[in-house]
């Protein structure tokens, strides 16, 4: 807990990066990002009612997935960007991905929202990890929901027509993302991504914002693993108290004038034991909005590995316009190679020129391809900053909400706990 507050210094030096470079550019402001954009969610509500197991193939063969029915409802009667006022579709998680790939590619700059885990991730989970246990589908799918909301409350995401289709195209969507040619893009791209880039002067903002991610990413896991620990060894002593519940209970068979108190005394320890499940799965529901955004790190880091894949290009477009001119230059200072001056093949004045007149033509390519280059990076730059900053605003909100909503259900657990023993306590002492 101390490592997440620690690093408040990161939040400040981070949240002074984004505001020096939106107030240059003369882009969106904090207070603009505060308030949003007209978005999606301003227009229609968005929400999955129920998982449904299905199977598919050969009696003997047969696989099992699970099905989410996305329901939404036009919530404005002058919106016209739905296909319809009310929808009902069955999307199965494979879906979810699909779209969330498509918008990745599509919207380099933004931190996409994260999606609720497939299957069990960590090895520290006290969870089930049967992804067909029915808690695990249902948390699964309150986190599917809140991933659509949160494409849906977005200023740019919420207007794409294919997550409209997501949700209310139930024929022909995955056919109508292939055709945007996503997945040649996203092909390419995870090429490029997948090559460690060392850049020469990498930009110190967004190395800064990197460095963050990772450490974000690394308190968080620690934060969860942690608290994993715990619940196993809290969920033992809660339930320690059933056999203290039990022994009460028989000793109350045997005692003539003790015999209620302590029966009754039973009875609240077993109390106190059953009280730690109800605790425990709300807590898990609490560990979900702490792994979102444990997820969300990830992204973060995400969109600046795509900017230093820009900067990658920018660079080697500028080295290759620099060689090609030094090259023009020595040319027509007469310089040849060694190999040439040796053996007597020195090129001719005719000859000379034809080949200054293609460097020219290489350089005039070049420098475009600079000029092109330099302006991609500039401006994912820009639009990545203003989306990263609605990222930390957001995560602060939430994670405030989370650690807070937190601090609530162990003060309620423990408040329970005391009551209960108070009881116990009053039961005793009425013993004659």
């Amino acid at each position: 807990m101390e490592e997440i507050f620690q690093n408040g210094n990161y939040d400040d030096r981070l949240g002074n990066n984004i505001s020096t470079i939106t107030t240059t550019a003369n882009m969106t402001t904090s207070e603009e990002i505060i308030r949003k954009e007209d978005c999606l969610l301003d227009h229609m509500e968005i929400v999955i009612v129920e998982a449904e197991k299905r199977a598919n193939g050969a009696l003997n063969l047969r696989e099992f997935y699970t099905v989410y029915l996305v329901e939404t409802k036009v919530t404005d009667p002058d919106f016209k960007g739905a296909l319809t006022q009310l929808s009902s579709l069955w999307r199965r998680y494979t879906e979810f991905e699909l779209l969330r790939a498509y918008l990745e590619v599509s919207y380099p700059y933004i931190v996409l929202p994260a999606l609720p885990e497939k299957k069990v991730l960590y090895g520290w989970q006290k969870v089930a990890s049967d992804t067909f246990d029915p808690d695990f589908v249902d948390r699964r799918r309150a986190g599917l929901e809140n991933f659509l909301l949160r494409v849906a409350s977005h200023p740019v995401l919420s207007h794409d027509e294919h997550f409209m289709g997501f949700l209310q195209q139930e024929n022909d969507w995955r056919e109508s993302i292939k055709e945007t040619g996503y997945l040649h893009l996203a092909e390419s791209k995870l090429k490029a991504l997948s090559v460690a880039v060392r850049l020469k002067k990498p930009d110190k903002r967004f190395e800064t914002i990197k460095n963050y991610g990772i450490e974000l990413q690394s308190n968080l896991c620690n934060l969860l693993r942690v608290r994993a620990r715990l619940v196993e060894k809290q969920y033992g002593l809660y339930k320690l108290h059933a056999n203290y519940g039990r022994v009460f209970s028989e000793w109350s068979a045997i005692e003539k004038e003790m015999g209620d108190g302590l029966q009754k005394s039973g009875h609240y320890l077993d109390s106190i034991a059953a009280s730690i499940d109800t605790a425990l799965e709300e807590e898990e529901l609490i560990a979900d909005q702490l792994k979102e955004w444990l997820f969300g790190a990830s992204a973060l880091q995400a969109v600046v590995r795509r900017r230093e894949a820009l900067q990658l290009v920018s660079d080697e477009t500028y080295d290759s316009l620099t060689a090609t001119c030094e090259h023009k230059d020595k040319l027509q200072q007469g310089k040849t190679g060694l190999i040439s001056r040796l053996f007597g093949s020195v090129d001719t004045e005719e000859v000379r020129e034809l080949k200054v007149h293609q460097l020219e033509q290489r350089i005039n390519q070049s420098e475009t391809a600079v000029k092109q280059a330099n302006e991609d990076l500039e401006s994912f730059s820009i639009k990545a900053m203003v989306d990263i900053e609605r990222f930390q605003h957001q995560k602060v909100l939430d994670l405030k909400e989370t650690l807070a909503a937190y601090c609530v259900l162990q003060f309620k657990l423990a408040r329970k706990g005391l009551q209960t023993w108070q009881h116990i306590k009053d039961c005793l002492e009425s013993i004659p």
